[in-house]
């Protein structure tokens, strides 16, 4: 999943006929214009934004931040710099190995699997092969750009820089059609595993870590069932196999989950990784308890049905 938002331009403004004293302890620094271009994003409205500026010397990063999705000026240490932006009005991101471009990492927090059902019911069963992947939250929506070798010198005077964010998450829509007895169906929800773990921005490709996400699904009561999923994507580097479970609590208290192998219809060849469809047949949820008749499972146990999808 390529997405090449690291595109900096970088604008030098000369300041003829005058020299301006700072009245900073550091005074080799600079003014910096700061703008966000979102040709890229134009329905983008975050909050606020973070320039963070990585020295080339190796020293910390510093970071600034700014109201709204304009921009803004700041006054910064002369020298040489990597830079990232991206929004920081988010709940659910968190930010790592922050000091250089090249290790700064996007990641999400983790959850618990019960959170998108809606209900607690205790230990929820894992997919087979996922059982010690991390579970953690759908991101919330990041945009992002970075650049390199931006030159804040002394000589030039003010600088400006401009930044084009974009959409740094994959969407992966779910549809599973002839679904049965939907309309027993008093809880639903579903995760995908394999996913990758976090976003790498300054390589512009997700980490290595594999993680479940869970997400909400949704019944029109009929035979489709609907969910949707914003993450980093998967891991193209790996052989992970993915797997699709749904988990249902009927109208009778009885809880079922099923696992479809979706490996296939997620490392296929379409072109566009950051928006994927996975489409299914079958979800054969049984008829519960009705005036003595019916299935009669024990309602404490979750029961398991793997579901064969055709070649």
């Amino acid at each position: 999943m390529k997405r090449m938002f690291c595109t900096l331009w970088t604008v030098l403004l000369f300041v003829a006929c005058t020299h301006k004293e700072l009245c900073y302890d550091h005074a080799h620094s600079v003014d910096l214009t700061v703008v966000f271009d979102w040709g890229q994003a134009p329905d983008a409205k975050p909050e606020s934004m973070s320039l963070y500026l990585f020295p080339k010397d190796g020293s910390k990063s510093l970071r600034y931040e700014f109201v709204g999705r304009e921009g803004g000026t700041v006054v910064v240490p002369a020298g040489r710099y990597d830079a990232l932006c991206l929004n920081s009005d988010t709940e659910k991101i968190f930010l790592r190995c922050v000091d250089r471009l090249e290790t700064f990492e996007i990641a999400t927090r983790e959850t618990a699997l019960w959170e998108s059902l809606g209900v607690r019911p205790s230990a929820i069963p894992r997919a087979e092969g996922a059982e010690e992947e991390p579970v953690v939250a759908s991101p919330d929506r990041v945009w992002y750009a970075c650049g390199r070798d931006l030159d804040l010198n002394l000589e030039t005077g003010a600088h400006a820089i401009v930044l084009l964010p974009g959409d740094a998450l994959c969407t992966i829509d779910c549809t599973i059609v002839d679904a049965e007895n939907l309309k027993y169906v008093s809880a639903l929800s579903a995760s995908l595993s394999g996913m990758a773990g976090g976003l790498l921005p300054g390589r512009d490709e997700p980490t290595g870590e594999l993680v479940t996400f869970p997400f909400a699904a949704t019944s029109d009561g009929e035979g489709t069932v609907t969910g949707s999923l914003l993450c980093f994507g998967h891991c193209p580097h790996t052989d992970a196999t993915h797997k699709l479970t749904v988990y249902a609590v009927l109208a009778d208290g009885s809880k079922w989950y099923y696992t479809y192998d979706v490996s296939a219809q997620m490392h296929a060849d379409i072109g566009d990784q950051r928006h994927i469809s996975i489409e299914l047949e079958k979800l054969p949820l049984p008829e519960p308890i009705v005036d003595g008749g019916g299935f009669q499972p024990d309602i404490d146990e979750w029961r398991p049905v793997d579901v064969e999808l055709p070649m």
